[in-house]
C-alpha cells in the first residue's frame, strides 16, 4: 500500500465515529399526523411542532397524511428509519381501537412503536346541530330511546375517537344511532354544522370553537368528572350513564428500535413544554388536559388500552370494513 492510500484508510477511519456521533437532531423532523387538518390530532400536533421546532433547534414540520382510520399514516412511521426524524402523533384510535378495528392491520401499536411521551387527554364533547329538538343530555337521550335508528352520528371515520366513545356511549344506554363515517373529522362537522347529519363526539379543542358561535350546541363530555375549563357541560354518567367514563388521550411514538437517548430527550422536551403556563392554558381553554408523563408509562397505557378497547369492538362486531 502506498502513501497515498494509507492517508486515505487513515482519513476513512477517523471519519466513521465522527459520522456516527453526528448530534441528534442535524436536520428538520416530520411529525405525522394521521388525519387531515381539522381534527384534534392536528390541532395538538401543531401546538407540539411549535414547541419542540426552538427547543430542538431544528424545525418540526407536520406532515397530514390521512386515509383508513389513520393506518396509512401510522403505518408510514412504523415502516420509517429508526433515528428520530419522523415520528407520529397517535392517539387512542391508530395506537389501540385499530387492533380490533383492522382485522388486517399490518402494524402492531405495541410491537412496532416506541412510546415517547404523553400529550394529553381530551375528554370528547356531545355536539348537535343547533335545530335539534332537544336541548340537554337526557333530552337526546329521550328522544333517541323514542326514535331507535332515526338519529344520524358522524365521525372522522371508523376507529376514529369520536367513533370509539360513541361505541362505547351506545353500549352503555343501549341506544341505536346510524353511524355515518368521512374521511376527517372537518368534513364531519361541515356536515353537522350544515344540517347533514344529527350530533357527533368530537374532542372539545375542535368542537367548543364551533359551539361558542353558535353553529353547534353542546351538550355533555365524556370523562367521568366534569372538564375544569368546560364547568357547565354535565357529564353523560351523571346524567343518561352511570359510571361512563371514555377519554381519547394523544401522544408521540417513533419507530421501534429509536435509540433511548432521542427518546428521552424528545420526553423532556414534550414534558417540558406541557409544563409551561403558555401551553398548558393553550390546552385547557378547550377543554384538553396537559398529560405528561414517562415513555414507560405511555407504553403501560397502550398497552392497557388495547386490551380494553379490543373486548368492546369485537363485542359490537365492528370493524372498519
Amino acid at each position: 500500500m502506498n502513501r497515498r492510500d494509507l492517508l486515505l484508510a487513515a482519513a476513512g477511519t477517523l471519519a466513521t465515529p465522527a459520522l456516527a456521533q453526528a448530534p441528534w437532531p442535524s436536520r428538520p423532523i416530520r411529525l405525522i399526523v394521521p388525519f387531515p387538518p381539522g381534527a384534534a390530532n392536528d390541532t395538538l400536533g401543531r401546538a407540539m411542532a411549535d414547541q419542540l421546532s426552538p427547543r430542538l433547534g431544528q424545525p418540526v414540520v407536520v406532515e397530514n397524511r390521512g386515509g383508513a382510520g389513520g393506518t396509512i399514516g401510522s403505518e408510514a412511521v412504523a415502516r420509517a428509519a429508526a433515528d428520530g426524524y419522523t415520528l407520529l402523533l397517535g392517539h387512542i384510535g391508530t395506537l389501540a381501537v385499530n387492533v380490533a378495528m383492522y382485522p388486517n392491520l399490518t402494524y402492531s401499536p405495541v410491537r412496532d412503536f416506541a412510546p415517547v411521551a404523553m400529550i394529553a387527554t381530551t375528554p370528547n364533547v356531545l355536539v348537535v346541530h343547533p335545530r335539534q329538538p332537544y336541548q340537554d343530555m337526557r333530552g337526546m337521550f329521550d328522544y333517541a330511546k323514542a326514535n331507535p335508528g332515526r338519529l344520524r352520528y358522524c365521525t372522522a371515520g371508523n376507529g376514529s375517537a369520536g367513533h370509539t366513545v360513541m361505541l362505547a356511549f351506545l353500549h352503555e344506554t343501549k341506544l341505536e344511532m346510524e353511524h355515518v363515517p368521512y374521511r376527517g373529522l372537518g368534513p364531519a362537522l361541515n356536515d353537522l354544522v350544515a344540517g347533514h347529519v344529527d350530533l357527533s363526539w368530537g374532542g372539545a379543542p375542535t368542537v367548543m370553537p364551533l359551539a361558542r358561535q353558535g353553529l353547534l350546541r353542546a351538550l355533555g363530555v365524556s370523562s367521568g368528572q366534569r372538564v375544569p375549563s368546560l364547568p357547565d357541560l354535565p357529564t353523560a354518567a351523571e346524567t343518561v350513564a352511570p359510571g361512563f367514563d371514555a377519554v381519547p388521550w394523544y401522544g408521540i411514538a417513533a419507530p421501534t428500535g429509536t435509540p433511548a437517548a432521542i427518546v428521552n430527550r424528545l420526553n423532556a422536551e414534550i414534558n417540558a413544554s406541557l409544563n409551561t403556563p403558555e401551553v398548558s392554558a393553550r390546552l385547557r381553554q378547550d377543554g384538553a388536559e396537559p398529560s405528561p408523563t414517562t415513555p414507560e408509562a405511555f407504553g403501560q397505557l397502550i398497552q392497557r388500552e388495547v386490551a380494553r378497547w379490543s373486548e368492546l369492538i369485537r363485542a359490537a362486531g365492528v370493524t372498519a370494513n
